[in-house]
């Protein structure tokens, strides 16, 4: 993104590079071996702001604009993509709020990333076990009590769940209405009867939690209904739209990781004589991957271009960024294993990891399925 950014945007993404660099990049192999999460990381970049890059000034935030958000995602996750997940994962649960919530809600819930309310980390409650891309067929359950609500039902799949401070959990708040009856609801991780089940033991982005979110006669006051009574659906719907693009500039990240590792080593890599660079086979896989990494950050600026521009329709262009960058993800992490060849199936180097973080991109945010159903919806209608 750095063709299209001023000195000021840059001085972020850099700062996020040099911070990836020096921070997560020299534990990140050993904390993906071991499962276990960069929490000194962590709290460097909750100190520094990274994880409230979105937040608007007045509450406390950055105030940045999605173009720098998306460099930093995409520097963020060239290192590790599961850092990227978890320093980024407050941000989708505060798009609702910002979408829907009151000044008061707003600024309460921006003080828990960015105050002294909570830690820094915030959680988005939508996936439960058996409604994942059918997110309309969600059984958690909120039934207004006098001036309170309460909440009971089960959360899946998670990001930062074990972490968070405080929450966005969508409920049902009237089962004869099909999707016009979920609402969304802001909740504080130390209200009663709130807990974290089974975490998560993952394939891929092993440096972020994920772990089941257990509700049993949650209370809430009535003033943490957020947005309209019914509207919980929508809210949901147009976080994701925002948030897909974000998720395509990690996936994004991580194809130039892995190109740049591939180049490193065909250049050095001699066989018949030559650097097997030389040879057109690897050179013209490599042009693929190139290719493939630069149309997908593409799409990345075009949605943003779209959404700045006050068009109020933009989910085909995201799913488009989404599902894109999610699929070539996956396609050039597995040529750079092919390019180091017996060197790439070895957890010695780093492309073996790359694979193994992309294939989440495919599938978190809205499957890649997903996205097509959304896609060829738009071209239905």
């Amino acid at each position: 993104m750095g063709y299209i950014l001023n000195e000021e945007q840059m001085e972020l993404v850099n700062l996020a590079k040099k911070f990836a660099e020096q921070e997560v990049k020299p534990i990140a192999a050993e904390c993906d071996r071991e499962g276990k999460l960069p929490m000194e990381a962590y709290r460097k970049g909750v100190e520094i702001g990274f994880n409230a890059l979105e937040i608007p000034e007045e509450y406390g935030g950055a105030g940045a604009d999605y173009y720098t958000i998306a460099a930093v995602m995409e520097e963020f996750a060239k290192v590790d993509a599961g850092f990227a997940t978890g320093i980024g994962a407050s941000s989708l649960a505060l798009k609702p709020v910002l979408i829907a919530g009151t000044p008061e809600q707003k600024k309460y819930f921006a003080d828990f990333i960015t105050g002294d309310k909570g830690n820094g980390f915030a959680a988005f409650g939508l996936t439960e076990p058996d409604a994942g891309s059918d997110a309309a067929a969600g059984k958690t359950i909120a039934v207004k009590d006098g001036d309170e609500w309460v909440i009971n039902g089960r959360k899946c799949f998670i990001t930062n769940a074990g972490l968070a401070s405080i929450f966005v959990i969508f409920a049902i708040t009237d089962k004869t209405r099909g999707t016009r009856g979920i609402s969304a609801f802001i909740v504080e991780r130390d209200r009663p009867g709130l807990s974290i089940g089974k975490e998560e033991d993952k394939m891929g982005i092993r440096l972020s939690n994920t772990a089941d979110v257990i509700l049993e006669d949650v209370r809430v006051p009535e003033d943490h209904l957020l947005g309209e009574l019914g509207k919980g659906f929508v809210y949901a719907m147009q976080t994701l739209d925002l948030a897909r693009p974000t998720v395509a500039s990690m996936a994004v990240g991580v194809a130039q990781r892995a190109l740049e590792e591939a180049t490193a080593y065909a250049k050095q890599r001699v066989t018949f004589g030559k650097p097997i660079i030389n040879h057109q086979a690897i050179m013209f896989k490599l042009a693929d991957m190139d290719m493939k990494t630069e149309v997908a950050r593409s799409a990345i600026k075009n949605f943003y271009d779209i959404y700045y521009s006050g068009r109020k329709n933009f989910s085909r262009e995201a799913a488009i960024a989404k599902c894109f960058a999610g699929d070539i993800s996956v396609e050039v992490a597995l040529d750079a294993i092919q390019i180091l060849g017996g060197y790439g199936y070895s957890r010695e180097y780093p492309v073996e990891k790359l694979l193994r973080d992309a294939k989440i991109m495919q599938i978190y945010e809205g499957t890649n399925e997903v996205q097509r159903m959304v896609i060829g919806g738009a071209l239905m209608r």
